[in-house]
């Protein structure tokens, strides 16, 4: 089995991604989850441009990584200034990284136009450079920056600085499409022609310009290189980098390549999340095997399918790489898609009971009116539950005001809401301010509630969105608000649909309160069940 090197450059060229800005502490948070992942090489940072970054290799030292080689970038010496004296140099070697990652040019367009020197020079630099940091640092990785640019419009130049870097004593030579502009015929040829001059292990570095970077990458491993390097997520200056968790299952699972271990792979998701996490940035639910939809089945045909074999739609197992399979429900699904619900949320259903034709009436009938269940299964749950009449009534309302009030020109508005709801007979009349009229609501309803179900107080708010469903009725449109809501350990959807937003709040508010209560009663049965299990084995035991 062939082995490939896998370089992760999250902490470097990742983080200069529009909108993503990572501490110190994101990093060395960052860098110990790349290393419990496998990842054989993390780029720490580029210690000669900032504080933070020098910081960074600082502290790692103190309490080092179990797996990972962490790596120091910079850039070949400034022209006219010898190794020695260069400042980016001396803060490689101060950082005391174990692998250094020097970039250097590899176009001749960038040598006259951006460097401002010869070409001679530019040679001269990377070898100086490189044979200086050789006979001080354990491992040097040669960065050939916009090399596929500079071999397509030069092709002798580009070679001779690979020369250079091989005569040098590097380690790696990592050719990189630096612009993202190459096309998977280019790579594997070019990678196929160095192959065979180049002595000294190849490397892949490539951008998402053109939206083939796992793909440039992949071509280059089939080519023959041995080092792979991307990012979590892809992220990357313009349109990204390689998506390592792209890459990753492609190389292990599809190429058969030993890059991480299997018994790693499976933490792949969560990795994705974590970086996604500390970048305070969205998840992309549609990312290739780690987002929430890279397995999820909306069509009854498709879930027909899963349910007698999942290889008909799936192309690996999706807990492989740690993700899961979904269904959604929509007006698009049949009864397998509400069976197949119906078992994930430990409802028994069978295909022929009146209630599952109901619900799918029920279903198809409600998303007509603009409700929407794909992202509120927490919603389609209790749907459930009133159909079978198993769900539980914990409040009724009594009723509800809200108030915005604009006191001066200028000033945000005010917002309060009342609210009265009966408890098991007893009446809760209390009030509330917020941040807008939802807010309000949703403060009153809590104040209301926590001292009868004080467990409220683990739930958060994380997602509010308001959807417009009939655009030609202006500002008399119905709206569909969905609501995201999560306590310390599960996250949960509720939709609710209205002309009024402040009605359609009140819906997706009470069914996320109501799903967490019913998560409380179902872990009671199940911690019932046990002692009962456990008291009836003691009675045999006796």
């Amino acid at each position: 089995m062939r082995s490939v090197k896998i370089y992760d450059t999250t902490l470097r060229d990742g983080a200069q991604a529009e909108d993503v800005a990572f501490s110190l502490d994101d990093k060395l948070r960052i860098a110990r989850q790349l290393d419990e992942l496998g990842i054989h090489y993390i780029e720490g940072g580029y210690p000669g441009s900032n504080p933070k970054d020098a910081q960074f290799f600082k502290t790692i030292a103190q309490e080092p990584l179990r797996v990972s080689k962490v790596a120091a970038f910079g850039m070949t010496r400034r022209a006219g200034i010898k190794v020695r004296e260069d400042v980016n140099i001396k803060a490689i070697l101060n950082s005391g990284a174990e692998v250094a990652t020097i970039v250097g040019k590899s176009w001749d367009l960038h040598v006259r136009e951006v460097l401002r020197i010869s070409l001679e020079d530019n040679v001269s630099s990377i070898f100086d450079s490189l044979s200086y940091l050789k006979k001080r640092v354990g491992e040097i990785i040669y960065d050939a920056e916009h090399f596929f640019d500079g071999y397509r419009a030069n092709p002798e130049y580009a070679l001779r600085t690979i020369t250079a870097a091989e005569e040098a004593g590097v380690d790696w030579i990592v050719l990189c499409d630096t612009n993202g502009g190459a096309l998977p015929s280019e790579i594997r040829r070019v990678v196929g022609e160095l192959k065979q001059r180049v002595k000294v292990p190849l490397g892949i570095h490539t951008h998402n310009d053109s939206g083939l970077a796992v793909a440039n990458s992949l071509v280059a491993v089939e080519a023959g290189v041995s080092q792979v390097q991307g990012t979590i997520n892809g992220y990357g200056e313009r349109c990204g980098n390689a998506d390592l968790c792209s890459l990753l299952p492609n190389l292990a699972i599809k190429l058969k390549v030993n890059c991480i271990s299997p018994t790693k792979l499976h933490r792949l998701r969560e990795a994705s999340r974590f970086v996604n996490e500390l970048a305070n940035l969205v998840p992309d639910k549609h990312q290739p095997f780690v987002g929430d939809s890279a397995f999820a089945h909306k069509g009854g045909i498709h879930i027909s399918a899963i349910q007698r074999n999942p290889e008909t739609y799936e192309h690996i197992n999706p807990g492989l790489v740690g993700n899961q399979r979904r269904v959604l429900v929509s007006d698009l699904s049949g009864k397998s898609s509400i069976l197949f619900k119906a078992e994930e949320f430990g409802i028994n259903l069978k295909s022929k009971d009146r209630t599952t034709l109901a619900i799918l009436d029920s279903l198809k009938s409600l998303e007509n009116q603009g409700f929407q269940f794909e992202g509120a299964e927490a919603s389609f749950e209790i749907l459930m539950k009133k159909a079978l009449k198993t769900d539980k009534k914990f409040f009724r309302l009594l009723g509800f005001r809200v108030i915005d009030e604009k006191r001066e020109e200028g000033e945000p508005p005010y917002s309060e809401a009342t609210i009265m709801v009966e408890v098991g007979g007893r009446v809760e009349h209390t009030a509330a301010v917020g941040n807008g009229p939802v807010n309000a609501l949703d403060n009153a309803l809590r104040k209301a509630l926590e001292k009868f179900y004080p467990e409220l107080k683990e739930v958060e708010l994380k997602d509010f969105k308001v959807r417009v469903l009939s655009t030609g009725e202006g500002t008399a449109a119905k709206v569909r608000v969905l609501i995201e809501s999560g306590d310390k350990h599960d996250r949960w959807g509720t939709v609710g649909v209205s002309h009024n937003i402040i009605e359609a709040s009140w819906q997706a508010l009470v069914d996320s309160i109501d799903y967490k209560l019913l998560k409380g009663v179902k872990k009671a049965k199940r911690q019932a069940r046990k002692m009962g299990s456990g008291r009836k084995y003691i009675e045999r035991q006796k």
